[in-house]
């Protein structure tokens, strides 16, 4: 782990995206009801808790107290979209934690729909924005891996 005790505590922010690709009998099953629930709702959920459990999961992350989330989950045609954006005070930024909240969203649509289809993608996980800390601001540009 990273000794981050010298660094100033500032308030940080990181937004992430996830998208689940859904065949017709997923997006069918979603739409029609699911025995397990509404996944938009336990995808919600899921990201909020993934992003509270984040040091857990990845081994050498900080953990650190999150101050604020916010997630995105939204139908469209081609699938899902996910976004969170993970807000804290601290020594460190919260870039995996905002990975995390939509990965986790993201798995747990994957786990209410693979009933309907094992053909389910997730893709497009990607860092989107952060803010604060010493390396400063970023921002997803049309350039970058596209």
């Amino acid at each position: 782990m990273v000794d981050v005790s010298d660094k100033q505590a500032t308030s940080r922010s990181a937004t992430a995206e996830a998208w689940v690709r859904l065949p017709p009998e997923a997006r069918a099953a979603l739409i029609g009801g699911n025995k397990k629930g509404d996944p938009l709702v336990v995808a919600r959920l899921a990201a909020i808790g993934g992003a509270k459990r984040t040091a857990d999961l990845v081994l050498l992350c900080h953990p650190l107290p999150i101050t604020g989330i916010d997630v995105s989950v939204q139908l469209h045609e081609e699938g899902v979209h996910i976004t969170a954006t993970v807000r804290t005070v601290g020594p460190t930024g919260v870039e995996m934690e905002a990975l995390t909240a939509v990965m986790s969203a993201a798995l747990n649509v994957y786990d209410m729909l693979k009933a309907a289809s094992k053909a389910i993608e997730i893709t497009d996980v990607r860092l989107l924005a952060k803010s604060g800390g010493k390396s400063g601001d970023y921002r997803r540009g049309p350039g970058d891996f596209t």
